[in-house]
């Protein structure tokens, strides 16, 4: 008798630095859609290798692509050691916030700091009642911690605006230097509310809709505004924001009716389509707030399939990406990435996972 199948990817591979995409495609020479993406088919256990210009040839008439139009904020404000990350505004008008350290970067050899603008680890310190002085005169007042690492914060001036005027885009350390907003941006992106981008959707192009909707694949919108995802935090998702208007919950419901698949741009929107999903899968329009974890035992319920980035070990997303198509095949198609050198992260390579 053969072995069973894992429900949950094996955890603990290796992601090497010379796999994690340290700048914009742009900057190493490709066009936004000019990425790679790995196809792993559930159905046949087949795994291919494809650029991202191929969607709309490996899609089928009648399928739905459903996508998050939240706008990516500049969430970094930098101060002399510190950087507060914006990560979530609340009902009442505070915010999430992250505090973390500033990390002087060496040039190799020297030994000789030549910027503190990359963010470091979580910042340890802080206290209930603290005030905290920002650029621009503004002041930062800490109220109590919301997660082991996060602050519920009230800022003393409207957030979006200030950011707008003193923030930077989030940035981690394998990302060299500093890129403009527009780089964090996505096509579809019109509300602003994410503090990291919903990288799922950046290597679209106008161009690439266009053959999209000429192939006869619909495109339909959901709203999820993204928090920080530190990257060396193995935690689940907190509640975020979210929202699935009437016309796509029509547009899902059209789509499975007429046999087209609904695919998920991005685990963003997973998680919006099974929050706002019946028990017999049909989609309602719902908005609020979301706690929902997709997991192998859960299931899924609204999707058929998921085009996504390539995730870090331990990442509570691999639990999702289990979920759809199977932890055995996940890590084989995990595997092939590694081993045909695909790049992870925001400015990576992309996954189409079609269940």
């Amino acid at each position: 008798m053969s072995a069973p199948v894992p429900d949950v990817m094996e955890p603990g591979f290796a992601l090497p630095h010379d796999l994690e995409a340290h700048e914009p495609p742009e900057a190493r020479g490709l066009a936004r859609d000019g990425v790679r993406l790995l196809v792993t088919h559930g159905g046949t256990g087949q795994i291919g290798h494809h650029t991202f210009t191929d969607l709309p040839g490996l899609l089928r008439p009648g399928d739905l692509l459903v996508v998050n139009n939240s706008a990516t904020l500049p969430a970094a404000v930098r101060l002399d050691r510190l950087a507060v990350h914006f990560s979530t505004e609340r009902e009442d008008g505070t915010w999430l916030v992250e505090l973390r350290r500033r990390t002087e970067r060496r040039e190799t050899g020297t030994g000789a700091a030549v910027s503190m603008d990359i963010a470091g680890g979580p910042y340890p310190g802080g206290a209930p009642g603290e005030w905290l002085p920002l650029p621009g005169g503004a002041t930062l007042h800490l109220l109590e911690r919301e997660t082991p690492r996060l602050w519920r914060a009230r800022l003393d001036r409207e957030v979006p605006s200030y950011l707008r005027r003193y923030g930077v885009p989030i940035r981690y350390s394998y990302v060299g230097r500093d890129w403009p907003l527009a780089d964090y941006q996505t096509v579809f992106g019109v509300r602003d509310g994410s503090a990291e981008m919903p990288s799922a959707g950046r290597p679209f192009t106008t161009g690439l809709v266009t053959r999209l909707v000429s192939h006869g694949v619909g495109l339909a919108p959901i709203t999820l505004h993204t928090g920080v995802a530190s990257p060396e935090k193995d935690e689940p998702p907190y509640a975020e924001r979210f929202e699935v208007p009437e016309t796509t919950a029509r547009q899902v419901e059209l789509a499975r009716e007429s046999g087209g698949r609904v695919i998920a741009v991005g685990t963003t929107v997973v998680r919006a389509l099974e929050t706002a999903a019946l028990a017999d899968g049909r989609v309602r329009a719902a908005r609020g707030w979301t706690s929902h974890l997709v997991t192998p035992s859960a299931g899924v319920r609204a999707v058929n399939g998921l085009l996504t980035g390539l995730h870090e070990p331990r990442s509570s997303h691999l639990l999702m990406l289990s979920a759809i198509v199977g932890g055995g095949l996940l890590s084989r198609s995990y595997a092939e990435a590694l081993k045909e050198g695909y790049l992870w992260h925001e400015f990576g390579d992309t996954h189409l996972i079609l269940a």
